[in-house]
């Protein structure tokens, strides 16, 4: 044993944690034992957070998981490059100087680096890395006991998202919180209009139209210190081995907000297509810049999702409900929330809210009160539907759900081969009609 350590504390601490239920507390900011004398001497109550992934989403989820309770510190960070690891916490401190307890032995790089900040005494860890990692991840922190904030998608192909799926049970069976990144659905305007709507203000949803049309987004310049293995990494978003293409990592946010309309239920079939006409540049991998797809439900009602990103075109993120009584508008760069049904209009007009900031406070609430939140099926199968949807799309096949739910396509290499050294290959971008999905 360590001189003069106490090991007394960290046992209490677990304990303290396994049994939170005992006192359901109102907010996630009511629980300040020990605060009078600083977070330099952690109690009982205090909560250590660990970053996987440190770039720009990760550091986000940092700043509002330090943000979303009083009595919580960021003990343990890993990443695969050492500047972004710096750049966070760097980054973290200026806002949080009390709240950031990082040492030099609590900094992990490498691709095995969450597995270093699991085995460190942390009690939830934020996973923020490239979506390809997400499957390997969640099993882990699940597996070691911690509660987990996970950020969307959930992962790139069908074998990695059953991963996910089994994750999720066994943190509802472990009792630990699990919470997304699908951040509309922790939106305070979006949850008063999807509940109408799910009430049945509109009557039975027969369509929902569904829009992700951006700009391009950033990419990095090939550097000749890179190994072609960093280069994939610095640029993940267009390599779909990585991302998942852009259907699954940007787009599926309005894909998830028509689950959410049609009360998640899931649908039966799905046709699509989709290509790369202006994004066409070696520099841009092998991903489309744009999808439109058809879902097609057992009740008869379709969903239509159309996304794209490329420059100098029309840009629309939005949600259009129909239904037999009238209809619902959603539009997320408008900031419009709006229902027309039977002759009266309804708009959202109540309290607005920070929605990132909000996901936090609800899962740190969730552990302080022992009442754990589970978004793990849901989330799960809103990254199926925009997998299938990219499915459709690269084969030009129409696709049950049951037929892609077998899929044994995987897209990248197992979590164990990556090193700097793997030169995954950039495959051609898919031609639907021949690219053979099983």
């Amino acid at each position: 044993m360590e001189k003069g350590k106490d090991t007394s504390k960290s046992r209490t601490r677990r304990d303290f944690i396994k049994s939170t239920g005992a006192a359901a507390l109102a907010t996630p900011f009511v629980f300040n034992i020990g605060m009078a004398q600083g977070l330099d001497n952690t109690n009982v109550d205090t909560l250590k957070i660990g970053l996987i992934g440190c770039g720009g989403r990760g550091t986000g989820a940092a700043n509002q998981a330090l943000s979303a309770d009083d009595n919580v510190i960021l003990t343990a960070v890993g990443d695969v490059f050492p500047d972004k690891m710096e750049a966070s916490i760097t980054n973290l401190q200026q806002i949080h100087k009390d709240k950031v307890k990082i040492d030099n032995d609590h900094k992990f790089l490498g691709f095995d680096s969450y597995k270093k900040v699991l085995e460190s005494d942390v009690d939830v860890v934020l996973l923020a890395t490239p979506p390809a990692f997400r499957p390997g991840h969640l099993s882990a922190a699940i597996a070691a006991g911690k509660h987990v904030f996970c950020e969307k998608p959930m992962a790139v192909d069908v074998p990695g998202l059953k991963k996910v799926y089994a994750a999720a049970k066994a943190a509802k069976e472990k009792n630990l919180s699990l919470v997304s990144g699908f951040c509309w659905r922790y939106h305070f305007p979006k949850r008063e209009t999807f509940g109408k709507v799910l009430n049945g203000d509109i009557g039975e949803v027969m369509s929902v139209y569904n829009t992700y049309n951006t700009g391009e987004l950033w990419s990095r310049p090939r550097q000749p210190e890179w190994s072609e293995m960093e280069f994939k990494m610095r640029n993940w978003l267009y390599f779909n081995w990585l991302s998942g293409d852009h259907i699954t990592e940007q787009a599926i946010h309005s894909i998830d907000m028509m689950s959410w309309a049609m009360g998640d239920v899931l649908p039966v079939k799905v046709t699509g297509t989709g290509g790369r006409q202006q994004r066409i540049d070696p520099k841009y991998g092998h991903v489309y810049d744009h999808f439109a797809i058809v879902y097609e439900y057992e009740s008869g009602a379709k969903g239509f999702h159309f996304s794209r990103q490329q420059k100098n075109c029309t840009n629309s993120y939005a949600v259009d409900i129909n239904g037999t009584k009238g209809n619902c508008m959603v539009d997320c760069i408008k900031r419009k929330h709006e229902i027309v049904s039977g002759g009266e209009k309804w708009r959202y007009r109540g309290e607005g809210n920070d929605m990132y900031q909000t996901e936090h406070n609800e899962l740190f609430a969730s552990i302080r009160s022992g009442k754990h939140m589970n978004d793990g099926e849901w989330m799960a199968n809103s990254t199926m539907l925009a997998i299938i949807g990219r499915m459709a799309a690269y084969s030009g096949q129409t696709i049950t759900w049951e037929e892609a739910m077998k899929s044994e396509e995987v897209l990248g290499p197992p979590m164990g081969d990556y090193s700097w050294d793997l030169d995954w290959p950039t495959k051609t971008p898919a031609v639907p009609g021949e690219y053979k999905l099983f």
